[in-house]
């Protein structure tokens, strides 16, 4: 293993003024400082992890929650995407990842919150979960920083997908292509549904749109079986009442409204028009190319990263808050031009 005292002898330098270059210290100048940092990545030099956590009194482990009933999380593409952008961010100022154990749930198995004790994680990072879980809850109320994804607890930082935005975006995008009976298959009860559901209602009624009881559905996110039950259900309507586009809880439910349309007889968008949500790449690539919201889920990942590294290393400055991301219409062309 590289040494210290390697590194100065390389570089020509005291062993103490590599120690500043490699604790990011101010009092060296910008230039030495990445001659010494480039010199150490070279020669393979890592730093004592031990001999960190006792300077700094942290372990530079961040826990992970991520549980989802379906167990579709890592393989879901908004979720993953997300993942995978938070951990580029908070690596890339050394901290590691371990997920939390959420599966073990006999009585003798440690909580959520003495888990993270035991592991010694400076902050947590919180997604794809039941946040109304008790375990959840527990975790959240304790001292250790947390972020959470799509959901918000009083004096706690969230990252936050606009869904409010993007539903309202979408609305009124269908609305412009001359649709006036638009039906919505909402997920199943959660702060993002409750989010989208209340925007569909409000931007109908901005725009002078009654909504029949009827063209509001539920199906489970994710689930092209029950969305295209509940699809199917629309297009048995008589023809003067069926509703013109159908918004969908998810660009997989989506698929299944195409699918259960056109096993009915029906062409899209000729006959019907259908939109998603999310933005997954399979949308891109469907035949046609889905309608849909494209959350921008770098920014979620990336914004989640920075602001749980600074709740953990200026706790003290660093105020609990809301972050939007806003997302964004992808047009595709599953969405026609209403007929009259």
């Amino acid at each position: 293993m590289v040494s210290m005292k390697e590194i100065a002898e390389h570089c020509g330098v005291s062993v103490a003024t590599v120690s500043k270059a490699l604790g990011d210290r101010t009092d060296i100048s910008a230039e030495r400082k990445e001659q010494i940092r480039k010199a150490a990545r070279e020669m393979g030099y890592l730093p004592n992890a031990a001999a960190r956590s006792l300077k700094t009194h942290r372990s530079y482990n961040i826990g992970v929650l991520f549980v989802e009933e379906a167990h579709s999380g890592l393989t879901h593409d908004y979720y993953s995407f997300i993942l995978e952008s938070f951990k580029e961010t908070v690596e890339e100022q050394g901290y590691d990842l371990t997920f939390i154990n959420a599966h073990n749930k006999s009585d003798s198995a440690m909580s959520y919150i003495e888990h993270c004790r035991y592991r010694g994680f400076d902050g947590i990072f919180a997604a794809c979960v039941n946040f109304y879980d008790p375990r959840v809850i527990e975790l959240v109320k304790s001292e250790i920083p947390i972020v959470t994804v799509d959901h918000v607890f009083d004096n706690k930082t969230s990252v936050l997908s606009d869904n409010a935005g993007g539903m309202r975006e979408l609305f009124k995008y269908v609305y412009s292509m001359g649709h006036r009976k638009i039906a919505y298959i909402h997920g199943h009860d959660s702060a993002v549904t409750n989010k989208r559901l209340t925007s569909f209602y409000m931007t109908a009624e901005e725009l002078g749109l009654e909504i029949p009881d009827a063209y509001v559905k539920e199906a489970a996110y994710r689930d092209s079986n029950t969305t295209g039950i509940e699809m199917l259900e629309l297009m048995r309507m008589p023809e003067d009442l069926r509703p013109t586009c159908v918004l969908c809880p998810d660009d997989y439910a989506a698929f299944g409204a195409v699918s259960a349309a056109r096993n009915a007889g029906l062409s899209i968008p000729g006959d019907v028009s259908i939109a998603g949500y999310d933005g997954i790449v399979a949308a891109s690539r469907f035949d046609p190319p889905l309608t849909t919201i494209s959350q921008d889920t770098r920014s979620i990942g990336q914004k989640s990263g920075e602001s749980l590294i600074r709740l953990i290393e200026a706790p003290k400055t660093t105020p609990a808050q809301q972050i939007v991301i806003e997302g964004s219409l992808v047009k595709g062309k599953t969405v026609g031009q209403a007929s009259h």
